[in-house]
């Protein structure tokens, strides 16, 4: 809740009173992986946000345009995948925008939930900065993939901005974890949203 306060101009949830979650995946593009949980989406008809690193795309553009392809929002996940508390304003300020030279995007997610309080003032300006309340902890080597299945359980709510990882870490996990969590969702009759358009002219 202190984050929350912290940065009062994040989404961290949308409405409560409409029964929709957005998916959301973050430091794609990465081959084999992303093109999985794209399968995956594409198989329930489902759309979902990816947050992507600006060098993954540079490696990898043509996994990104798949997802553009399909339908599916792209968000800004910094060039280098950094941490804001390690780097100044400006550095931080230069790899997102060098990141969205790649990805046109009015989305920015920033690695880890933290940034300095004047990073965020200043990226707030251009961008809606997306954080999640549900997170799956699907990255880490403690976690199973019941486990990341039992967190959107157990958390998700009306509104809910559910974070997952299209990454190596992620990817045994969520080759099981996904599809039940999306039948479950649907079984409890959520629908599957994009996280809104702030800046339609920034996004290509």
């Amino acid at each position: 809740m202190w984050l929350r306060w912290i940065y009062p101009d994040a989404l961290w949830r949308l409405d409560k009173r409409d029964r929709a979650v957005y998916l959301t995946f973050d430091d794609g593009p990465i081959p084999v992986v992303t093109p999985m949980v794209l399968d995956i989406l594409r198989h329930y008809q489902v759309k979902g946000t990816f947050f992507m690193v600006g060098d993954n795309v540079r490696k990898h553009p043509e996994v990104f345009e798949q997802v553009r392809a399909e339908g599916h929002r792209i968000g800004n996940h910094t060039y280098n995948h950094i941490g804001g508390m390690r780097h100044g304003i400006r550095s931080y300020l230069n790899n997102v925008e060098s990141a969205n030279q790649l990805l046109h995007t009015d989305l920015v997610r920033p690695p880890y939930g933290w940034m300095k309080w004047e990073q965020y003032f200043f990226l707030r300006r251009k961008y809606q900065i997306v954080m999640w309340d549900v997170v799956t902890r699907d990255y880490s080597k403690w976690v199973t993939a019941r486990d990341v299945f039992n967190n959107v359980r157990r958390f998700t709510r009306h509104g809910s901005i559910i974070t997952f990882h299209d990454s190596l870490k992620s990817q045994d996990k969520l080759r099981e974890a996904l599809p039940q969590s999306i039948e479950w969702l649907q079984s409890r009759g959520y629908r599957f949203k994009l996280l809104p358009v702030r800046h339609p002219d920034m996004v290509v």
